[in-house]
């Protein structure tokens, strides 16, 4: 009978089995990821996209162009093999094969494609940036990996490492921030009393899962759910380590469902959250209690019985196993703090490392919605045709797009939703972000083709358009406000003229 589990190692440790199934999970979110990666290579990471490295590299220090091997060239076949080298990466993750390798290089080639273009970098990366640090730290092929039949020892033993000790002090960490950056919303969002709504309530409409949520709640009913998240976010892995504390399965299955199923519904409710919501709830396996295998039908009682105990260590001797472990991690964590407190780079994304590997922030959807947001770029074709470049269509709407419920995502998702928020760049850098699209346009529709020539792009405006968020799942009427006016014949668009910045006649939008 293998003993009890709890104390202060079901706190500090984990087990086998729980990091193989972190391992796992981690594994296919990552690789679902990088798959997905191979769409943007052209647009956002090649020489022929809309951040080459001809004015990417002179901003960078050298350390930046020595860590980003994404930097070393804009070639499509280089972008091509690099991103093979990954997914091929994540896949010895999921069948646990070199694993310290894989975990490694996984993390040095993801930070170094963060690297290559940080306008992309939101909290999915954040998410798979640390999970797969502290990965590095764990034995991942200790239990349900090709290289676990060198190992004879019980998959349920409770062992404590720095990567345990780390990780679960991540989650506390990031749950606590992100709950209490909602509890400080200076607007009071999340609170009972939110006026004129709570956050719940201007979030969980977007999808037809929404919508049905909206209808079997009500206002009311989010109105009562939406303090509950808060101090379910900031008390989560409290209860969690106290349940380990003490020994009960009960209370740290209870919250690791709890909060996958806060996770689930956000993926159900908000557009482009699925991995997102995916990757969180991975990071919970490391809270999983000894013997979770046979909890849950991974493995049998039988399987462990025929295992060898690992040998205890003493103090001396973990700390000999330990000691660089421990020293690169504290280093990491004290840059973190050095980062968030005293370093004045956070906006310095592509000339140093520092904001991309050290930053340790979680405070997301800290305040209610106000209003929602979606693009549309009208354009004139060289036969007089108006299209919408941003859609790919030959018609131009300017109402709120969406599929049965009301959505505010744009019309190009995954990595194209930074690109409005670019708008700001000016010169060389904006000519090429601009100019993108316009070459993005020809080439799918073949205009160098005999026939093809009335299809060519020649100018188009790009406008966001916004409603505020009304109660009772209604928003107000749009308005819209031009980010761009772009000429595709020239080369100039960013040169001040004398008669000021001058909107495209085509495009004025009296549809509003």
């Amino acid at each position: 009978m293998a003993k009890s589990w709890g104390g202060w190692a079901a706190i500090l440790g984990s087990n086998y089995e729980a990091i193989a199934l972190y391992r796992i999970s981690l594994g296919i979110m990552l690789l679902i990821e990088l798959v997905s990666r191979f769409q943007y290579l052209h647009p956002f990471y090649s020489d022929a996209g809309t951040l080459p490295l001809n004015l990417l590299l002179p901003k960078s220090d050298s350390l930046y162009k020595a860590v980003c091997i994404h930097c070393y060239s804009g070639s499509m076949i280089y972008l091509q093999l690099l991103l093979s080298v990954q997914v091929v990466l994540a896949v010895m993750l999921v069948v646990g094969y070199k694993t310290k390798l894989a975990s490694i290089a996984s993390w040095v080639l993801y930070l170094s494609l963060t690297l290559r273009n940080t306008w992309l970098n939101f909290i999915l990366d954040r998410y798979f940036h640390y999970l797969l640090f502290y990965s590095m730290f764990l034995p991942l092929d200790g239990a349900h990996a090709i290289d676990a039949k060198k190992y004879k020892y019980d998959h349920r033993k409770t062992f404590i490492s720095p990567g345990t000790i780390a990780l679960k002090v991540l989650i506390t960490w990031l749950y606590w921030d992100a709950g209490y950056g909602k509890y400080s919303d200076p607007l009071h969002g999340w609170t009972l009393n939110a006026k004129p709504l709570p956050a719940l309530d201007t979030y969980v409409r977007h999808t037809v899962a929404a919508r049905i949520m909206y209808g079997l709640l009500g206002p009311s009913g989010l109105r009562l759910m939406t303090p509950t998240v808060v101090y379910a976010e900031m008390f989560c892995a409290p209860v969690a380590l106290l349940g380990s504390l003490v020994g009960s399965k009960r209370i740290v299955y209870a919250t690791i469902i709890g909060m996958c199923s806060i996770h689930i519904g956000i993926a159900f409710t908000m557009r482009n959250t699925v991995l997102l919501s995916s990757v969180a709830c991975v990071a919970w396996c490391i809270f999983l209690p000894s013997g979770v295998g046979t909890d849950v039908g991974f493995s049998s009682e039988s399987k462990h019985d025929k295992r060898v105990k690992l040998q205890q260590h003493g103090a001396s001797t973990w700390a000999k196993r330990h000691g660089l472990s421990t020293l690169i991690i504290a280093t990491f964590a004290c840059g973190s703090v050095w980062f968030e407190m005293f370093s004045d780079q956070c906006n310095q994304s592509h000339k140093h490392i520092w904001s991309t590997l050290l930053h340790n922030r979680w405070n997301v959807f800290v305040g209610a919605e106000e209003y929602v947001t979606w693009e549309i770029a009208p354009g004139q074709l060289a036969d007089g045709s108006i299209v919408d470049v941003w859609s790919k269509s030959d018609e131009v709407n300017w109402n709120m797009p969406g599929a049965g419920a009301p959505c505010t995502s744009t019309a190009r998702a995954g990595r194209w939703r930074s690109y409005p928020y670019l708008a700001e760049l000016e010169g060389e850098d904006g000519e090429v972000l601009w100019s993108y699209l316009c070459r993005q346009w020809d080439e799918e529709n073949r205009v160098h083709e005999a026939g093809n020539e009335g299809k060519k792009l020649l100018k188009f405006n790009f406008f966001m358009l916004q409603a505020d968020v009304k109660p009772n799942m209604g928003f107000s009427a749009t308005r819209k406000r031009l980010i761009h006016s772009h000429d595709c014949l020239s080369n100039t668009n960013f040169v001040e003229k004398d008669d000021g910045n001058e909107t495209f006649d085509f495009a004025k939008g009296e549809e509003l």
